[in-house]
Formats: structure tokens, sequence, C-alpha cells
């Protein structure tokens, strides 16, 4: 099979598309005949030598696929063969062929395309842990999203809203900040043109939001407890900004805040299963209804990979960019 990977870290133009044996389904696995597989910024990373895969993980990047289950591995009932899937997985995406595990695949219904299909585990598994198992978002909250315009910002923006949130996010201009709203954000701020934490109180009157969902972490997370209302949930999920930050803990325990944050492609195999069932439960009558979609940006053939990758480290993207096996 052809599949797409790297030698030595470094920029987009490591990636190369070259012959793989077609992997084997384990017990409790399915092996996919991948339709779609999605671009995430975790796929830059590890690109680059800095988000190395877990251990037993394919070194092949892609975190999330859409495809056609071809073969079960021994003890899986469903799905079944020939069902349509999208799926989180661990790494090995990027390829015509890819392994996953049978309760981390979720069915795709027939209104739903194959390239939106594999435009949502990734997003949806991360936004719902961290916006809505460890942010606790419920009803009548405002959360606060950097980067409103990315795969996972948008996700959290129509999430939000589904659920009913109100919604703030930063953007880079004001064309994305127009594209932001038009996704369903309630206010956007441009971060380049005004101090979004001054934004964020004049927004609030002053209050604050109840959830920071940050992907920059660095010298943001000070700026980001400041737009944090009484008891508020500050959660990161990147540190695109940099690994450490000043915290002034005096602030933390008068305000009662909470900071946590995950990573998701190391966790168990039993708590990614665990997540799906929550998906399954809360999120997908909503796909199934034609209520949430993925925003989409653009399509790269597979072996275009490299370009795939330089689209989404120009910043230009809106939504979540995709691979067509």
């Amino acid at each position: 099979m052809t599949a797409v990977g790297f030698d030595e870290p470094g920029g987009p133009e490591v990636l190369y598309a070259g012959e793989h044996a077609v992997p084997v389904p384990g017990p409790g696995e399915v092996l996919v005949k991948v339709a779609f597989a999605g671009v995430n910024r975790p796929d830059v990373v590890q690109r680059q030598g800095k988000y190395p895969p877990p251990p037993g993980a394919s070194p092949l990047p892609g975190l999330e696929i859409s495809g056609t289950v071809v073969a079960l591995g021994e003890g899986v009932r469903a799905p079944a063969i020939g069902e349509r899937v999208c799926a989180l997985v661990a790494g090995g995406g990027y390829a015509q062929y890819c392994k996953a595990r049978a309760d981390q695949c979720l069915p795709v219904p027939a209104n739903l395309a194959l390239d939106e299909a594999a435009a949502l585990p990734e997003t949806l598994f991360t936004v719902w842990h961290n916006v809505f198992e460890r942010g606790y978002a419920r009803e009548g909250d405002t959360l606060l999203v950097h980067g409103g315009t990315s795969g996972i910002g948008s996700m959290a923006t129509m999430l939000g809203k589904l659920f009913g949130l109100t919604v703030i996010v930063t953007c880079g201009s004001p064309e994305k900040c127009a594209r932001a709203r038009e996704i369903g954000a309630d206010h956007a701020i441009d971060y380049k043109a005004s101090d979004f934490v001054e934004e964020v109180a004049r927004i609030t009157g002053g209050r604050g939001v109840d959830i920071v969902l940050d992907m920059v972490a660095g010298d943001y997370v000070k700026r980001n407890l400041k737009c944090l209302a009484m008891d508020g949930r500050h959660v990161t999920i990147a540190v695109q900004g940099g690994i450490k930050a000043e915290v002034n803990m005096a602030v933390v325990m008068s305000r009662r805040y909470t900071l946590t944050g995950s990573t998701l492609r190391s966790r168990s195999d039993t708590f990614k299963a665990l997540l799906a069932q929550e998906i399954i439960a809360n999120v997908w009558p909503l796909v199934l209804s034609g209520e949430l979609r993925p925003v989409m940006d653009r399509s790269f053939a597979l072996a275009d990979a490299a370009r795939a990758h330089a689209h989404m480290e120009d910043g230009g993207h809106v939504g979540k960019i995709v691979l067509e096996a």
C-alpha cells in the first residue's frame, strides 16, 4: 500500500509517499480501507520531531481516518466488514489502509460525506473531553476559544452553541473573525488589533468567562487567567506558545480557578473507548440529524501531504484539512 511518512524530522518537504505492508488487525482491531485522513497540528509537531508516537503506535502520521472496514481482528463483532466508519487512531492514518480499535470507530451515516467524516474524530474527542468533561461546561456558561477558525476552534464553537454556551473566539484577522461569526461564534476578537483581555472584559461586562480553551500556553496563560470569572476553568490542550507559564497562585486560590489540560494520543485504549461511547451517546445524534458538520477547508491527495502541511503552517486555513487516499 501507499503511505506517507518521513525518515528525519524537518519541514513539510521531509514527507514522502512510499510502499508499506498492509497492516494486519490484531485482537479488538479492524482494518479500514482509508478514504480520507484528517490533518492535525500534532501531525506537524510529530514531523518536526517534537511529538513522538507513543509506544506501540505506528510511526506514520495521521490520527483520524474515514473509510470502509475490510477485515476484522480476533473478537470483533462490530463494526462489520463493509461498514463505513470514521475512527480515532494513534498513528498510521496517512495511508491507504490503517488499523483502528473497533471501540474507537464511529459509524458514518449515509448523509455524511467521507471527507467530512475524517474531519470529526480528533476534534470531537478533544473538544468533548476538554470542554465538557475537564472544563465542566454547562448550559449558560461562557467559553473563550483561541484559534477560533482552526479545526478545534470551529468544533468548539459549534458544539458550544449546540449545548447552550456563549462562545467568544480570538482570530488573527478581520476576515477570520467574520468567518468565525459565520461558524457560530457570538463574538470574535482580532487579537492583532486589540487586547483580548480588555475585549473579554468589555463583552462580559467585567464578569469574565467560565472556561478558556487554550491552545497557546506560554505567556498567554497569565492573560487567560485575567479573562476568567470566579470559579473559572482553564484548559490547555496545546503549547504552541511555549511549555512554561508564570502563574500567580494566590489569584488561583482566591478566585477558585481550576487549571487543567490533557493530551489525547497517549491516553489508554480503555479511556478512548469510553470517550467514544460518550460521543456516540451525546454528540452523534447531532451528526445523524445534520445539525453538526465540520467546517472544511481543503482536500489534498495523499501524495501531496507535504503541501497540506505547508498549508496548515501558513495559518490561512479555516476549518479542517484532509488527505484523500
